[in-house]
Formats: structure tokens, sequence, C-alpha cells
């Protein structure tokens, strides 16, 4: 077999590892240019092995991956960004594990997915700098991962009749995808209450660039009130629930 084919060199973001063996590690792995896949890195557990802080979760990597049997095998590490302020405190792991696990969860080793991986380095990258503002990082990354994977929530007409949104509070539907307006809602067995400002803030993300989104300030209450609505779709979508939140609610 030519040598092209036994080794090829990926860029790629580590999103969890579990240990194999004596001194092996399974690493979960989204890449820019094939997709999320699976690698083992061997002897990674060892004292002296130089690969072990190239491959932790979060961290974005230049990796040699040479074939082997049932999957690719790491030869070669190299950090591009450590993400290392994501692991100065427990909220901050928090967040990040939550972005890595709701893209795992919505992934499958199926092949190339440029604009998901652009979009996990970005909100990596943001959630270093977010201080107060994690929240509304996240949002966004919720938002815009779901359009990447074709469960954008319908924000502007109603669901039922059609009608344009109007500027009032409305009603939610995870079954249907969307928005209700307020007569069909009271009629939508599940639909829950969205209030004006949630629906107005979630709708900026929809269709706004960060450089913009990331101007925008939602009172606390709308900040919850968009965080318990994006669980209660997402886990709809998922048909379970994320394991990360309920971390981040115990240490909050």
């Amino acid at each position: 077999m030519p040598r092209e084919f036994r080794s090829y060199r990926v860029e790629a973001i580590v999103l969890k590892h579990a240990d194999w063996g004596e001194a092996d590690r399974i690493l979960t792995l989204f890449t820019r240019g094939r997709g999320k896949l699976r690698a083992i890195a061997k002897g990674v557990r060892k004292i002296r092995s130089r690969r072990a802080g190239h491959l932790e979760p979060f961290t974005r990597v230049s990796l040699q991956l040479a074939r082997g049997k049932n999957m690719p095998i790491v030869t070669q590490a190299e950090t591009i960004d450590a993400h290392l302020a994501l692991r100065d405190d427990l909220i901050a792991i928090g967040h990040a594990s939550y972005v890595v696990e709701l893209l795992d969860r919505f992934t499958y080793e199926e092949g190339e997915n440029a604009a998901l991986f652009r979009l996990l380095a970005d909100t990596l990258a943001r959630l270093e700098g977010a201080d107060n503002h994690a929240r509304l990082v996240l949002r966004y990354y919720e938002i815009r991962l779901l359009d990447i994977v074709g469960f954008r929530p319908e924000l502007f007409h109603c669901l039922a009749c059609g009608e344009t949104i109007q500027a009032q509070d409305q009603y939610f539907s995870a079954e249907q995808g969307g928005v209700l307006c307020p007569k069909c809602g009271r009629e939508t067995s599940g639909a829950r209450p969205i209030s004006m400002d949630a629906l107005r803030y979630l709708r900026y993300f929809q269709r706004s660039p960060y450089t913009q989104a990331k101007r925008a300030k939602p009172s606390p209450q709308v900040h919850r009130e968009m965080e318990s609505l994006m669980q209660h779709y997402l886990t709809y979508v998922l048909e379970r629930g994320l394991n990360t939140p309920r971390f981040l609610k115990q240490i909050q």
C-alpha cells in the first residue's frame, strides 16, 4: 500500500477519552476534514509519554494518524490551542464539557462537516474569554448547532396557522419544532409559554453573526428562560437528557 494511504494528518479537537488496556487511551475526535472519528493513542498513560498533554479534552491539535486494524493510531501530536483557561475552575470545565457533549450527541462518524468544526473551535475560544458572558456564548452555540445539524427551530411564523409572529408573548412546541401564536399555543398539548424578550433574543442569535450577537444583553431572568427552553427542545430532539447541565447546576 502506498505510504500516503497508510498515514495521514488531521486537525482535530479532542472531545473525550477513555482508558484502554494498561497504558492506552481511545480518543473521540472531531476533525476538520473527516468529521467525528475515534483513534487509539498507544502508551499515552505512561509517565514518560510525550503525547499525553496534547490529547486532553478541549485541546485543538494536529495529529498524524496511521491506519490500524480497527481504528486509526496516533503516531504524532502537536497542540494548536490547549485552551488552558477552560480547565481553571469547575464552571469553565462544565461549560466546555457541555459544548463537546452536545456536539458528540448530535454527530456520528459520518464524514466531513467543516461548519460544525468551525463552530466548535470558535465556541471553545469564545468561552476562554467569556467571563460573565458564558451563558450568551452557550445559547448562541445551541442555536447555530441546531441550524447545522438540521433541527433549526422555527421562530418567525406560527407552525400551526402560518401567521407571522407578532411582538407579544407566544408559545413554543418542541414536538412541532418552534413557535406557536397565542391562539394556537393554548390549543396545543405540551406547548410552553415563551416571553417576547426571550423569543426576540433567540431570533437575533439565529440570524446574526457572533460579532453582532455578542452585543446582546438579556436580563438574568431572560437568560434562565432561554436556557430552560433550549434544554427542553434539545432533550426532545435527542430523546434523552444531557449530563453536563445537571453537573453545572450542582457546582453553581
